[in-house]
């Protein structure tokens, strides 16, 4: 299967971000102004929500990074440089901080298919949204078995679009290594992605009989 079916993770192009606030806003924030982060929240949720939901697969505990990213704001922001824009800035923080999440949403979808009288929901004839449905499930657990540095790298550069060079600024690596994650991840994603096929061809079999 070609990894260009990785659209199916792209509900829509990345949200755009807001102007980046001005420096006395950024202070405020720093200072613990709830009234500025506030600001910062309503300018820039969307797209730490977008990634959020992207790399952890689940909207709840999704939702609870984004928030885990907020209440962390104002301690983390002294270390912002402008390096890169805030925008990109706070994916970052999302990205480091999202591993105990991405964890979590692993064991949801484990014990889910462990559980699952027939796993996946698969029956009857499947249509073109239910295969849709599937492979956007079936790539979710193959992420799944990936490291948690390969997983960032390859949200953030295949499904988000964004260049090797801008995710080496938001992880502090290098533009070779950000390159090296994501060649590893789509080798990795590819030997899953045909595991979890061949296994629900025979699920299906055995369904069907």
């Amino acid at each position: 299967m070609n990894l260009a079916s990785m659209a199916l993770f792209r509900s829509s192009s990345r949200p755009r971000a807001s102007s980046d606030p001005t420096n006395a806003v950024l202070a405020r924030a720093v200072a613990g102004d709830p009234s500025a982060v506030a600001e910062l929240y309503e300018a820039h949720h969307a797209g730490v929500r977008a990634f959020a939901r992207r790399l952890v697969g689940e909207d709840a505990i999704a939702e609870d990074l984004v928030h885990e990213v907020f209440l962390a704001l104002p301690k983390l922001l002294g270390r912002f440089r402008g390096d890169c824009s805030l925008a990109s800035y706070l994916v970052s923080i999302a990205a480091k901080l999202a591993k105990q999440h991405v964890r979590t949403a692993s064991r949801k979808r484990a014990m889910l298919v462990r559980l699952a009288h027939e796993p996946l929901g698969f029956a009857g004839r499947p249509d073109d949204a239910y295969e849709r449905r599937e492979l956007a499930q079936l790539l979710t657990l193959a992420l799944d078995r990936l490291p948690h540095d390969q997983r960032v790298a390859f949200v953030l550069c295949e499904v988000e679009e964004r260049s090797s060079v801008e995710v080496a600024l938001m992880v502090d690596e290098s533009d070779g290594t950000v390159r090296a994650r994501v060649f590893h991840a789509k080798k990795k994603l590819r030997e899953h992605l045909e595991e979890f096929r061949s296994a629900f061809r025979i699920e299906r079999k055995e369904v069907a009989s």
